[in-house]
């Protein structure tokens, strides 16, 4: 006999008999069966050692040990119901902590998709990481961001990666460089181009190997950490580079920069929200991930522009 063996159904099942002072009105609100109920109370008093409920002709009342099962056993219930809804309360994301870590490039379209995340979710608590790829992958395993933004997440079981957004790849180059205009330019043809490249492990640096691989070799570049940098150099006419549409999107539509009409390009990728696959994410992250998710229209860009 130990009532700390007891079942939350038959803790539940007891509240409502006690209740309700029926075993039919008991079974009818619970949705079981009269004998169902009589069994779930059989099993209760069996680990209490004691009679619950007693009947005097036809209507039963509790006893003294089921008066005082009754007081704890709502208790018990209580705590349940405020768990449930604190969790409730959670999923609907009323405030919280989002810690968030993103790739450079992304930086330039992750601040509008969080400035619609917090008016439309109150009291977020934002904390905004900006890292190239292999800075930012560092984070998440260490736990210092929940979620990663990034185009190029690495083929690890150990981390979930989910697609959310088209990120658009070109060839950009000053508006004065003696290839914008032409059409259809042959990749092998800029085999001879200086190349302004972001550094080795960054996400626009893998995704222009992943491009280049097996058709040219970069031979002339200059390696520049950071891509308003690049963009500088760009437009002085120092070289040409492969970026993403996102970080040139304002210097395009101010013709600062020009797009090469470059065969298969542009070449378009994706974002990707990253996490570690057993972490279980809390309600403001799982909340912006849906979010992310469900709002293409943010991005600015449309998959195969």
């Amino acid at each position: 006999m130990n009532v700390k063996n007891a079942t939350l159904r038959q803790i539940r099942t007891f509240e409502t008999v006690a209740r309700r002072l029926s075993f039919v009105r008991a079974a009818n609100e619970l949705h079981l069966s009269a004998p169902a109920v009589s069994t779930q109370i059989k099993h209760l008093e069996e680990h209490a050692g004691m009679a619950l409920f007693e009947q005097l002709g036809k209507k039963i009342y509790l006893t003294a040990a089921g008066r005082e099962m009754l007081r704890h056993c709502s208790t018990i219930i209580r705590c349940f119901r405020e768990a449930e809804e604190a969790l409730a309360n959670m999923r609907r994301v009323p405030g919280g902590k989002l810690n968030i870590g993103v790739v450079s490039t992304g930086s330039y379209f992750l601040p509008k998709l969080l400035a619609e995340f917090t008016r439309r979710n109150q009291g977020v608590e934002l904390d905004l990481t900006i890292e190239n790829r292999e800075a930012l992958l560092g984070c998440l395993v260490e736990n210092r961001v929940d979620l990663a933004i990034m185009a190029n997440p690495p083929e690890d079981p150990k981390l979930s990666s989910t697609p959310f957004a088209p990120n658009v790849f070109a060839i950009v180059a000053s508006p004065q460089h003696p290839l914008v205009g032409k059409e259809r330019i042959d990749l092998a043809a800029l085999q001879g181009e200086r190349f302004i490249v972001r550094e080795k492990g960054s996400d626009t640096w893998c995704t222009m190997q992943q491009r280049f691989a097996g058709v040219m070799d970069l031979r002339d570049t200059v390696e520049i950490r950071g891509t308003e940098a690049i963009k500088q150099a760009v437009m002085s006419g120092m070289g040409i580079s492969f970026l993403s549409t996102h970080a040139v999107s304002l210097e395009l539509n101010a013709g600062m920069l020009a797009v090469l009409d470059v065969v298969g390009f542009p070449v378009v990728r994706n974002w990707h929200i990253v996490h570690r696959a057993e972490k279980e994410l809390a309600g403001m992250a799982n909340a912006f991930k849906s979010f992310a998710i469900g709002r293409n229209s943010l991005y600015g860009v449309a998959a195969g522009s």
